[in-house]
């Protein structure tokens, strides 16, 4: 028996893979609250995703998914951060101001997960989003979830996780990642 790659994996559980246009494109935002509708029913397509992701690979640090990554292309993202806390929603999400202070992680995405890649990212970010009836919220995450978080906006804007890399650092195989002893690290999307 032949075994599946990662990718093809993520690919046949319907995540769109990378080289596809659609992960290169800034995403439209949602006009709220006329299209509450359709941002619902992507909501509900990103739990679906979520769901099917979750059945076949364990993401112990947490994971999340954005709209393009299922071949939408709106500002529409689900976090489900560790330890079964309530999952967050982002509609329309902008990154206000993010902490001069940073770390760096091992990240994966469901869009490319062959391999992992040693990310710098701000420990912390205050990020708006539009509720479904309009509202505009401002929230602040910190540290495991301000990087999922701030992965996850990055795919509504076009970016893989490649271009916030450091120079001169490139991706592992997801083989050669699990051997860094640094596998606990953030695995998710």
């Amino acid at each position: 028996m032949t075994d599946v790659r990662p990718s093809q994996r993520m690919r046949d559980l319907g995540v769109v893979q990378r080289g596809a246009g659609i992960l290169d494109e800034t995403a439209r935002a949602f006009s709220l609250p006329s299209e509450r509708d359709e941002a619902e029913r992507i909501t509900d397509e990103l739990f679906a995703a979520l769901d099917r992701i979750g059945q076949v690979h364990p993401f112990a640090k947490g994971m999340g998914i954005a709209a393009p990554q299922i071949g939408i292309g709106r500002a529409a993202a689900v976090v489900q951060p560790p330890a079964n806390a309530p999952a967050v929603i982002l509609l329309n999400p902008k990154i206000t101001a993010r902490s001069e202070e940073t770390d760096e992680h091992y990240e994966g995405c469901l869009s490319f997960f062959d391999v992992r890649g040693l990310v710098p990212r701000p420990l912390t970010i205050t990020v708006e989003t539009t509720t479904l009836t309009g509202e505009t919220i401002t929230t602040v995450y910190e540290r495991g979830l301000a990087r999922l978080i701030h992965h996850e906006i990055d795919h509504i804007d076009g970016l893989a996780y490649t271009a916030r890399m450091r120079d001169g650092v490139l991706p592992i195989p997801v083989e050669e990642y699990r051997q860094t002893g640094q596998a606990w690290a953030y695995e998710r999307s």
